[in-house]
């Protein structure tokens, strides 16, 4: 019982994560959906094509069930899937993520949990692993990568939260008085 719980839960969490995500890219130009937005380059796009490879490598080649469309070798990494080049499309890069999302989803719902797996880019002995282990994992790093997107679209238009349907309207001078405040409170702090 408690692994069914624990399948259904971080499953549909990791679910939930995905679609907030992509709804970072809702309404926004191609530039601004690409455009770097910290000094390292960090982008929108750039973060579901990078998600959308972490999901691949780790539901994927981790339990022998490779993802169907070639990935560069992971021992290659160049950096290439933190951002979209201008040959590539939103719709090819979101696309790619809903396809890992079959092919992960299938290995969640068709494996148990505590089916052993080996991650070969993680240090000895943690590279052993299971199911249960790798859907935390990428859980963790979904909603990390969801909260990185989260702060940069609050930096292109304003606009915040998980879902479009949690959204409050923009009140500029709400969120200028806020900020006031806070900045009062660091001064007099500092």
């Amino acid at each position: 019982m408690i692994d069914t719980f624990a399948r259904g839960n971080l499953h549909g969490r990791l679910r939930r994560d995905r679609k907030a995500l992509l709804w970072k890219l809702d309404g926004l130009s191609e530039y601004d959906a690409r455009r770097p937005l910290t000094v390292t380059g960090t982008n929108l796009l750039g973060l579901v094509k990078h998600v959308a490879s972490v999901e691949a490598r780790y539901f994927g080649e981790v339990f022998d069930r490779p993802f169907p469309e070639p990935l560069p070798r992971w021992q290659d990494h160049d950096g290439s899937d933190l951002w979209a080049a201008e040959d590539e499309t939103r719709d090819q890069v979101i696309g790619f993520y809903r396809r890992t999302w079959e092919h992960s989803d299938a290995t969640i719902n068709e494996l148990p949990l505590d089916v052993p797996g080996h991650v070969p880019w993680w240090p000895e002995p943690h590279s052993h692993t299971n199911l249960f282990a790798v859907l935390v994992h990428v859980l963790g790093e979904t909603n990390r990568h969801a909260g990185h997107a989260d702060i940069l679209r609050e930096g292109v238009d304003g606009r915040t939260g998980m879902r479009p349907e949690h959204e409050n309207r923009i009140d500029e001078e709400a969120r200028a008085a806020h900020c006031a405040k806070i900045e009062q409170a660091a001064r007099s702090a500092a």
